[in-house]
């Protein structure tokens, strides 16, 4: 029976991502079939896992005996995500300390991290709580008004506690990233989570100006992103560069509409919860 339950859950991932076409209507409806469609799959099997591993091996279900495949593969499953999950927050963790070298000063009435690299480049890096890290190159690039708009967006993405959430995001990515569709919508949320900060930044910065600092990041080469780190310059390509400065010159720039995404998301996280309904049908021998 457990293993039923695997492939049930196994088939019902599939199916999901095989149906997922570009995410369709406006910013906040994106936002809802694309989060959605990212997690739910991932999460229904890792609590399909869970749920099995914490019934057991020996019993039956519904009249049906439980078996060791199914156990074993429950057991392989959840060592993979534990073993993504480790390595990630080991190079978060390796990644923070590393930036804790750099010296920090005032930019622009905010403290930042220095790197002496002369690529332009801004960041958050770190977890809830991250710090601004900018390049020597960055300075010495932009002038104060352009510098200005690259950090109202990157305190947006601090607002939102973007390094936090995505390196939650990136672990379900990293242990099934075989299945059907994970890079495009991966690639997806990264877009749509730099438009919302744009359209943040542009409530304290004119538009124009953060879409002349995003040609100026354009070309140059960009750093290789992660997880934790939400960077101004995120490596998407070229033509969503594109549409992003194209949605920043709309002069009116949509506003999503988060709420009713993080109600979809906390839907899709019930729906994920419900193989834990099985554990009470389990009757141990």
């Amino acid at each position: 029976m457990h293993l039923i339950m695997i492939l049930s859950a196994l088939g019902t991932a599939i199916f999901i991502r095989l149906v997922v076409g570009k995410p369709q209507g406006n910013l906040s409806q994106q936002w809802q079939q694309t989060l959605l469609s990212f997690f739910f799959p991932p999460l229904l099997l890792l609590m399909t896992a869970l749920a099995v591993l914490s019934m057991g091996y020996d019993g039956q279900m519904l009249g049906v005996q439980a078996s060791w495949l199914g156990y074993l593969l429950a057991w392989l499953f959840i060592a993979i995500a534990s073993f993504f999950g480790i390595k990630k927050a080991y190079q978060g963790w390796y990644t923070c300390r590393k930036v804790h070298l750099y010296p920090q000063q005032e930019v622009a009435q905010k403290q930042a991290r220095i790197l002496p690299i002369l690529l332009p480049y801004s960041a958050q890096i770190g977890f809830w709580q991250p710090e601004l890290v900018v390049s020597q190159g960055l300075l010495d690039t932009l002038d104060s008004e352009h510098l200005e708009a690259v950090l109202a967006h990157e305190q947006a993405h601090y607002d939102y506690r973007d390094t936090f959430w995505f390196f939650w995001l990136g672990w379900l990515r990293s242990f099934t990233s075989w299945l059907p569709q994970t890079e495009m919508l991966w690639q997806e949320l990264l877009w749509l989570r730099e438009i919302r900060a744009d359209q943040k930044a542009t409530q304290e910065v004119d538009s124009i100006l953060l879409a002349e600092s995003l040609l100026i990041f354009a070309k140059a080469p960009l750093l290789s992103p992660n997880e934790f780190c939400a960077n101004f310059s995120c490596a998407l390509p070229r033509n969503r560069l594109a549409e992003r400065i194209e949605a920043l010159l709309k002069e009116d720039m949509e506003v999503p509409n988060l709420t009713w995404a993080y109600c979809w998301s906390w839907t899709g996280i019930f729906f994920a919860l419900l193989p834990w309904i099985t554990v009470p049908l389990h009757y141990p021998r």
